[in-house]
This record gives C-alpha cells, sequence and structure tokens, in this order.
C-alpha cells in the first residue's frame, strides 16, 4: 500500500492539506502518516532555558495529532489508515529521516498563504522541503479542495532533459491518476533553438509511452506564463522539477518575486532528478 505523509503544523492551511491527503489516498488506496515535528521554545534570559519539558511538548504534539487523526476517521470512515507521529527536530531533516526510512507516494504540506507560487517558494520550511527532499513533495494553497487529479503539467526547460527528467516518476504519477500530462516550456533567451529542439526531441521519446502534449508558452515570465496556462486549461497539479540549474535557481531568488504569481489555486508537486 502507498503511503503519503502529511506534515503538519497545526495550522489552518495544513488542516487543509491533510484534507487534500485525505480524500487523495481515499481515491488512490494509500494510508496517511500525520507527522508533525516540534522543537522546545526557549524563554529569553541572560541564560537562555527550556520553557517546557520535552516530555509536555511531546505530549501537547501527540494530543494535537491524535485529534487529527479522530476528525479525519469521523469524515472517512476507519477504512482510511491513519497514523501518527511526533517527533524531535527540525521539520525537514526529521522528513528526509522519515521519507527514507518510508519511501512514500508524496509528502503534502500546505503553502503559508494563496498568494501563488510566491509563498510556495519563498516560505521557509516548504521551500527547503521542495529542495531538500528526495520524495516528491506536494504544496497546497490555502482553500485549495482535492479534485481527481486529471490534467498535470510539467514544467520543463529544455536543457539536459534526459540526465535531469525522472522519467519513472513521472510515469507512476500519470498512471496513478490516469492523467493527461501536458509538458509547459517557456523558453530561456539565453538557450539556442537547436539546442531547445532537440532537447525537446529527447523529452518526447522519453516520455513517449504517456504521450504528452507540450506547449511552447509566451515569453511573459515562467512563473506568469505557467499560472496563467493552469487556470485556462484547468490544470489540477504542476510538477516542478528543483534541479540544481541556473535557470530554475533564479526562481526561487527574490528578486525574481516581482514576476511571481499573484494569486494561484494551482497544487505544485516537486520532483528531484533521476
Amino acid at each position: 500500500m502507498k503511503t503519503i505523509i502529511v506534515a503538519t503544523d497545526f495550522s489552518p492551511v495544513a488542516h487543509n492539506a491533510a484534507l487534500y491527503a485525505a480524500d487523495m489516498a481515499k481515491e488512490i488506496n494509500a494510508s496517511l502518516l500525520l507527522f508533525h515535528a516540534y522543537q522546545i521554545p526557549v524563554a529569553l534570559a541572560e541564560v537562555p532555558v527550556a520553557s517546557i519539558s520535552v516530555e509536555e511538548m511531546y505530549q501537547a504534539s501527540s494530543e494535537q495529532l491524535q485529534n487529527l487523526r479522530a476528525s479525519l476517521q469521523h469524515v472517512y470512515g476507519e477504512s482510511l489508515p491513519i497514523s501518527i507521529e511526533a517527533v524531535l527536530g527540525d521539520t525537514v531533516e526529521e522528513l528526509k529521516t522519515k521519507t527514507e526510512e518510508l519511501k512514500p507516494f508524496a509528502v503534502i504540506m500546505g503553502s503559508k498563504d494563496n498568494l501563488g507560487l510566491e509563498k510556495i517558494f519563498l516560505g521557509s520550511t516548504t521551500l527547503h522541503a521542495i529542495k531538500h527532499l528526495s520524495y516528491p513533495v506536494i504544496a497546497i494553497p490555502r482553500g485549495v479542495s482535492y479534485k481527481h487529479i486529471s490534467k498535470m503539467g510539467l514544467a520543463c526547460d529544455f536543457r539536459d532533459v534526459v540526465n535531469v527528467t525522472p522519467v519513472n516518476v513521472i510515469k507512476e504519477m500519470v498512471g496513478t491518476f490516469n492523467a493527461e500530462l501536458h509538458v509547459l516550456n517557456i523558453r530561456d533567451e539565453e538557450q539556442d533553438f537547436d539546442e531547445a529542439a532537440l532537447e525537446s526531441a529527447y523529452l518526447e521519446t522519453i516520455l513517449e509511452s504517456v504521450k504528452p502534449k507540450y506547449h511552447f508558452l509566451p515569453e511573459s515570465g515562467f512563473a506568469e506564463g505557467i499560472d496563467q496556462f493552469a487556470i485556462k486549461n484547468q490544470l489540477d497539479l504542476v510538477i516542478v522539477l528543483p534541479k540544481k540549474h541556473p535557470f530554475w535557481d533564479s526562481l526561487f531568488h527574490k528578486s525574481r518575486s516581482a514576476a511571481l504569481v499573484k494569486e494561484s489555486h494551482v497544487p505544485i508537486m516537486s520532483i528531484h532528478e533521476s
């Protein structure tokens, strides 16, 4: 059985992400792990001291997880397997350990706001998870409810596609939901046209079995172009590949924030290269 990890801080957006994850789990016959990493708050003083004990923090976190599990099972019933885990430590570091242990289908997290890719990509915890977890991370904007994923977008810059495209994971995602795949490219002005054409041909070959549709978007900025296409074509999910490449890294740079989407309601799935 597949496992979906829900990383929660018990905020409203995290609760919404848990509902999204539960709906997805029911559809694909997966189990849920509700996961919370806590840190001990330290009182400010000449000599810093913990304001609460480790045991008290663990008990409080476990109680909140139990309440969340109870509320989900009230809605989804006992047929949805839900486990809980509270651990002491940094959220992303603990998620790295847990994902290596469980090899989950995906990690689902709430984005900090519904201000689109800017907040999803620049929000510290979600950003670090996207950049550092080896398993797929799905960021859910505020207020987005799950519906069957019938259309996926794959944002691709047509550079070194054979080496960096996680073909097997993309095929698994497309196959799991029996979804259409739309490859979305906004041409990098610094890339030679012939190089881009060759890379697109490589991508067409390695993804041939899932029959993707290709779209070359206007040069209006990466995030804006993706957002406009997603809205117009009713995409349910956009896959991004946070590879180590200057074009991609620039999307995370704060100087690009003005060009990022102001309103987006499309979940973003990050998948790392093979």
